[in-house]
């Protein structure tokens, strides 16, 4: 019997797509509770653009974000090949992830980040016991540097470029079409690494399944305020093309904009790289009339330096009655 480390009543994600994913009974599951997120139907936003809309809270996992599907498979076999650290390089939820993960498994977490990571991913690594190290350079940079690291033999990279890491967030595409009953018509998702794209592509092959996905990048990678999609090089740009996902650009105040209308109308607060493909959604037609899942892959206070500069601000008022009621007439 493999044994299963933080593992309480929930069913791991693990357990529950053992047959899909690259485990044996000797895997020591290392869980937090991960994956079997909601999945929302938005009826407001969907009218007004015209779709059956729904939203894959990803958010709702054990960090706040879609990384964990992947980090719970890569942690477990890093600790059935008998590994004592793991490393990263993150602009921000890969850290957060990878650092629950490693304290729940007893390894020691290396997390470099890049200078531009949001502040509220960061606080989680560091409060989790990674030792997070502040690259002076880009995302990119950092991963180079993990990557030669973990070629070193002492430490398991935990990036998606770890194939483990693709196999676990695969199993996203399964709760949607489980739940759903058949597949949308098309999947909608941000475009930072790749990583997600290749795990959503990955999934769709292996069920047969010609649905299209459309993959949503910043239009300026290296400047945009959607600090999680802020990847200049993506690791897995060639996988992306390969897969045949549909790559669409945004605006950086497109995604405000449908960050700021996700939170008003449907009650979801996400981090801006997760309003891409809603975007993306506002400014086309292409899907017009499609059942359209969009995910929503991390949780907005992952960011609170950007809910602070574009939220609306507190307005003061005094503790009576008549003023309140004239505040928000």
């Amino acid at each position: 019997m493999s044994r299963r480390v933080g593992v309480g009543l929930s069913v791991a994600l693990i357990e529950r797509f053992r047959d899909r994913l690259p485990v044996t009974e000797r895997t020591p599951i290392v869980s937090l509770g991960e994956g079997s997120t909601p999945l929302l139907r938005a009826p407001r936003l969907g009218e007004r653009l015209g779709l059956d809309l729904w939203l894959k809270w990803e958010a709702s996992n054990p960090t706040a974000s879609y990384k964990d599907r992947g980090m719970t498979v890569a942690v477990s076999k890093a600790l059935e090949d008998g590994a004592t650290a793991v490393v990263c390089a993150s602009t921000g939820n890969t850290s957060a992830s990878a650092a629950a993960y490693a304290a729940r498994a007893g390894l020691r977490a290396i997390v470099l980040v890049a200078e531009s990571a949001a502040r509220g991913k960061l606080i989680q690594a560091r409060a989790l016991g990674a030792h997070v190290l502040a690259v002076r350079g880009s995302f990119d940079e950092a991963l180079t540097a993990a990557k030669k690291l973990g070629e070193r033999g002492d430490h398991v990279l935990v990036n998606s470029l770890n194939p483990n890491r693709v196999e676990g967030q695969k199993t996203a595409v399964f709760e949607i079409v489980e739940e759903l009953g058949a597949p949308p018509d098309a999947f909608v998702l941000p475009y930072g690494g790749g990583g997600n794209t290749t795990a959503y592509a990955k999934a769709l092959s292996e069920l047969e399944l010609a649905t299209p996905v459309y993959s949503i990048e910043a239009a300026d990678r290296r400047t945009t305020l959607a600090s999680a999609i802020q990847i200049e090089q993506p690791a897995h740009r060639d996988r992306v093309g390969a897969s045949g996902a549909r790559v669409h650009a945004v605006p950086d105040e497109e995604i405000v904009s449908a960050w700021l209308e996700l939170a008003r109308d449907e009650g979801l607060f996400c981090e801006p790289s997760s309003a891409a493909g809603l975007a993306f959604l506002r400014g086309s037609d292409e899907l017009r009339g499609a059942r359209v899942v969009v995910t929503i892959t991390g949780n907005g206070l992952k960011d609170p330096g950007a809910a602070d500069s574009h939220a609306p601000a507190p307005v003061a008022v005094d503790p009576d009655p008549d003023a309140i009621a004239r505040a928000t007439a």
